[in-house]
């Protein structure tokens, strides 16, 4: 690789992650007192993280179908407000057994 253009590479990630964490506090001077933009705000990071994610988890195991039965596992605990760790071993251990059934 050019030297050139691994340094135009790396001034240009940092310009961009400095934008992104510089942009909020130019555009908002005042505090924000919408609850709309507040919760909006909030949760950017949740979605984020979520949608970085999810993709990983379905091709994780090397077979679709038994991440997909584990994610659904695991989904469906998590909206019973099971522990973190419960639905962890869980969905593991339902990828673990689709494995032995399925080949």
């Amino acid at each position: 690789m050019d030297l050139l253009k691994m340094f135009l590479m790396i001034l240009s990630m940092a310009g961009v992650t400095y934008l992104i964490r510089m942009l909020p506090l130019v555009c908002f001077r005042k505090k924000i007192r919408s609850k709309y933009l507040l919760s909006v705000l909030y949760y950017i990071p949740y979605a984020v993280l979520s949608a970085m994610t999810f993709p990983y988890i379905l091709y994780s195991t090397g077979n679709f179908y038994t991440a997909l039965i584990g994610t659904v596992v695991a989904v469906v605990l998590a909206v019973f407000k099971r522990s973190l760790l419960t639905v962890a071993i869980f969905a593991c251990l339902t990828v673990f057994g689709c494995g032995f059934i399925f080949f």
